[in-house]
């Protein structure tokens, strides 16, 4: 299994090693322990989610509060879709930043995101399965959104694709006016809970 870091600080790529034959196809989807390695501490998990879209649906850009947060491992084992993460921690060198990753049911990759990071995907095809594995419980009432189609995070024309968004989605403010009324984690905020979680794996 290969971790690469992204672009964006506290962000990754993991690509498993595929090992397959005549009866199909083995990997090690997530593994605990070389995640640690980068990211400094374990994923504490809390919930696993899974999610069946058609093609063009685009859920997120979502987000919760700090303190806890909710770090999330993503992968797509049917289908495929384009991973979308967002720095929308103020005041981090990111700031505003848009990664992606093309996941898919052929490249088993998946993507590990830090708390503080906006997440989201587009589907490519029907019935594109996500699964996630996140840190803590949902919980509505800290859960928020930035609306993907401000033009600051630029994702509002992909070629070929017809985009779906659900009506919260659609209304939810763009990436400064989610700034203006202190909807946005900061990045000093951000650090201080990834030292701590740094932290308590030493104690463990």
């Amino acid at each position: 299994m290969d971790v690469t870091g992204l672009t964006i600080p506290h962000s990754y790529v993991v690509t498993p090693k595929v090992h397959s034959d005549d009866r199909g196809d083995f990997w090690e989807w997530y593994k605990f322990d070389q995640l640690s390695e980068h990211v400094g501490h374990p994923l504490s998990l809390r919930q696993a989610n899974a999610s069946v879209s058609k093609r063009g649906v685009f859920r997120g850009i979502h987000f919760a509060e700090l303190h806890p947060g909710q770090a999330k491992y993503v992968t797509c084992p049917f289908g495929e879709v384009l991973d979308i993460v967002v720095d929308i921690r103020v005041g981090s060198p990111t700031f505003g930043q848009v990664e992606t990753v093309l996941l898919n049911d052929k490249n088993r990759k998946a993507v590990y995101l830090a708390e503080g990071l906006g997440h989201g995907f587009i589907a490519f095809k029907d019935n594109s399965v996500v699964n996630y594995l996140v840190s803590g419980v949902y919980n509505p009432e800290r859960e928020h959104g930035v609306n993907p189609f401000d033009p600051v995070l630029g994702l509002t024309d992909i070629e070929g694709i017809e985009i779906s968004l659900s009506p919260k989605d659609a209304e939810a403010p763009s990436l400064h006016e989610a700034m203006k009324i202190g909807l946005l984690p900061t990045w000093e905020e951000s650090l201080a809970r990834y030292e701590q979680l740094s932290i308590e794996r030493g104690s463990l």
